[in-house]
Order: structure tokens, then C-alpha cells, then sequence
């Protein structure tokens, strides 16, 4: 008989979405389960790492960026009083965190590193060219496309983190659509 009982908690655990899965592990880190946040971390490490990696655009500061954006989070975790909306929340501090991080690189004004990774003999566009087509384009659409397509985020999600009606996020995903195509045509990658 327990093993019955045993099945059907895992059918009810594979009917969790992601966003009930965090937010189950938020409110339990909260009550300070040490398991709980290393898997809440686990989970989404990767991803933030990747954002902050397209954006900037350089593997070590991605490094030392995304170091940032855990320590705050874990520093407000306690704070969050909305746990289903954990993923929007923590893209949120990464991207506030890339911000300031390309504030300090324009005031300094060291220019921008790109990552040209070119891979010629497929005509397939390749993760490396479709990175480096993201990397020519300025942050603000770049980073729309990052959270849309890469993150895998809501029109309403994407809106709060970046702080825009979802009508904004509309047109700025249409016209970095636009500008990344142009850019890999120019760049020999598209016919």
C-alpha cells in the first residue's frame, strides 16, 4: 500500500509547474530549508548566468555579475512576498545588475566586448552566430529577445522586469526581431 501512495504523490509532483515548483521552494527556503534554496539556486543558476553572459557579453564578468545578482537575491529572498513570481523577480535584480555593470563600462568608456565566434562552413545558423547577432545589437533589444526567446518568459513578465506596459515589449520585440535579422543578413548568415 505505500507504494501506491508513493506513486501517486509523484504523478501530483509531475503536474507541478515550474513557476508552483519555485515558488513551493521559495516559501520553504524562506522558512529557512537549506535543501530547498540549494535547489531554487540550482535551478536557476544557469539561466541567470546566461542572461547576464548575452548581455555582457564576456564569459568573466558574466561570472562576477551573476555572483552579484545571487548575493542579492539571497539577501531579499526573505523579503519576496510573492513566490509564484520568483523568476521575474530574480531576472529582474540580473538585470539590474547588467545595467549597472554597462553604466560603469560607458562611464569608463571601455568599449563593449563581443564575442565573434563564427562557424562558416554551416549554413545552419549555429548558437554562436545567433550569439553574436545579439551581441551587435544595443541592450534594450537585445535584452527583450533574451527574456521573450532564451528565458522563455510571458509578454507580461518580460513587461515587469523591464518595467514597461506589454504593448512596449510588443514593439520592441518587433523591431529587435527586425534588427537581428537584418544584422546576420549583413553579416553573411541569412539569405
Amino acid at each position: 500500500m505505500p507504494d501506491v501512495n508513493r506513486n501517486r504523490r509523484a504523478v501530483h509532483c509531475s503536474d507541478v509547474t515550474d513557476a508552483e515548483r519555485d515558488a513551493l521552494l521559495v516559501v520553504r527556503a524562506q522558512l529557512g530549508d537549506r535543501r530547498a534554496l540549494s535547489e531554487l539556486v540550482g535551478h536557476w543558476h544557469l539561466p541567470v548566468w546566461r542572461y547576464v553572459r548575452v548581455m555582457l557579453g564576456d564569459r568573466a564578468r558574466a561570472d562576477d555579475i551573476s555572483q552579484e545578482v545571487w548575493a542579492r537575491a539571497l539577501r531579499a529572498l526573505p523579503r519576496l512576498r510573492q513566490p509564484e513570481r520568483f523568476a521575474p523577480w530574480l531576472l529582474t535584480i540580473a538585470r539590474r545588475s547588467v545595467i549597472a555593470n554597462l553604466r560603469e563600462g560607458y562611464d569608463k568608456n571601455v568599449p563593449e566586448e563581443s564575442p565573434s565566434i563564427r562557424d562558416e562552413a554551416d549554413s545552419v545558423l549555429d548558437r554562436a552566430q545567433v550569439t553574436e547577432g545579439l551581441a551587435g545589437l544595443a541592450p534594450r533589444e537585445r535584452e527583450v529577445l533574451i527574456l521573450f526567446y532564451l528565458q522563455d518568459l510571458a509578454l507580461d513578465d518580460c513587461a515587469q522586469i523591464l518595467g514597461v506596459p506589454p504593448g512596449t515589449v510588443k514593439s520592441r520585440l518587433n523591431r529587435a526581431r527586425r534588427l537581428l535579422r537584418d544584422q546576420m543578413i549583413e553579416k553573411g548568415y541569412g539569405a
